[in-house]
């Protein structure tokens, strides 16, 4: 009997255990929907600006929130203290009230931090890109090349060069990844732009990445190269060209082409057209290479912190575009294809990776 009793109490904790796990994925977006609510309200800014630990009492006075809602304010700290994005200060004796501080993560939220990511979360979490989203299952049983053509009925890119809303969103997102991950690139990996003359960012967007290296590299000749809707209107220097065009149709010539988190937006044929572009657009073949940032899953072994942003990078591309993140033998599969000769992996950049491509 009682064996009966260990099996059923065993039994029944494996199905609470199960409820647990399921309850924790249904309501998982509510750790998202709750950091997009504080930055919309700035609170690390405002915690930031009084610049010891906030008491509750003073952050809600600090909000420019209606006041029927201040005792709401708590519960919100609540859960963002659990994700990570603040810290309570213990209550002594003589404070009647909790106080908070920032964290790592909310510093990198801060509107004057030099590497704010603000722009991501806003993002990925507007609408227009959450949205495809509810239609995942149904894009399953059609024949639509990405849910986010079944919802619009055009892909991504058209929609972006239509919709100046989703544009200005994608480019200040990648704007602020590019601050980060180019300040990372030229502190750890500086040998790999040493001894080159010439650059093209392809996909480089506004010019953040070019900037940040010819500072660094003032001999350094940068072209950023990229779609007629982005480059329209930038102003080059003397060190940084904006020139636009088609990566499948031809790119620049340079000395080394670099494709930051590009190739992770197309699929395998497409990104074969990219890399033979490259190729042919590399002027010294001696000394000359394509560098490339991007995910490269399953490199380093059992990181379950680094796994996660990369599997999530991997649905958003599914829903968004027509790309995939990709393992070493992916990766090596393609630059062989395409005709080169060999390639190096950095796992330096997080979750992402730095790859060198050799002709």
């Amino acid at each position: 009997m009682q064996n009966m009793d260990f099996d059923n109490e065993d039994h029944s904790s494996k199905l609470l255990r199960a409820q647990t796990h399921i309850f924790n994925q249904a309501f998982s977006f509510i750790n998202s929907m709750s950091l997009k609510c504080a930055i919309d309200l700035c609170i690390p800014d405002v915690i930031h600006k009084y610049g010891q630990p906030m008491p509750l009492s003073q952050l809600v006075a600090s909000l420019p929130i209606h006041p029927s809602k201040t005792c709401f304010i708590s519960r919100l700290m609540q859960i963002l203290i659990h994700s990570g994005f603040f810290s309570q200060h213990n209550v002594t004796d003589n404070e009647q009230e909790v106080s908070y501080v920032l964290t790592d993560a909310s510093r990198l939220l801060l509107k004057d931090h030099p590497f704010c990511m603000t722009s991501l979360p806003q993002a990925i979490l507007d609408p227009i890109l959450v949205n495809p989203w509810f239609q995942f299952s149904t894009w399953f049983t059609n024949d639509d090349p990405t849910p986010f053509h079944t919802q619009y009925g055009m892909t991504f890119w058209d929609y972006a060069s239509r919709e100046p809303k989703l544009n200005h969103l994608f480019n200040d997102a990648m704007t602020n990844d590019t601050r980060l991950i180019s300040s990372v690139v030229i502190e750890k990996c500086k040998e790999v732009l040493e001894g080159l003359e010439s650059l093209v960012d392809v996909g480089g967007g506004t010019g953040t990445m070019a900037k940040a290296i010819v500072k660094s590299f003032p001999h350094l000749k940068c072209t950023v190269f990229d779609l007629p809707h982005v480059v329209q209107g930038l102003q080059g220097t003397e060190n940084i060209e904006y020139v636009a065009g088609d990566m499948f149709e031809a790119i620049p010539s340079a000395d080394s082409i670099m494709l930051k988190t590009i190739m992770h937006d197309w699929n395998d044929e497409e990104c074969l057209k990219i890399l033979k572009r490259c190729k042919e657009a590399i002027a010294n073949k001696d000394k000359g290479k394509v560098i490339i940032i991007d995910v490269v899953m399953g490199n380093v072994k059992g990181d379950n912190k680094l796994d996660q942003p990369k599997l999530y990078y991997d649905m958003e591309m599914m829903v968004m575009v027509s790309g995939k993140e990709r393992n070493e033998r992916d990766w090596a599969k393609l630059f062989f294809s395409a005709g080169f000769n060999n390639y190096k992996i950095t796992p330096v950049l997080g979750f992402k990776s730095l790859i060198e491509v050799y002709p």
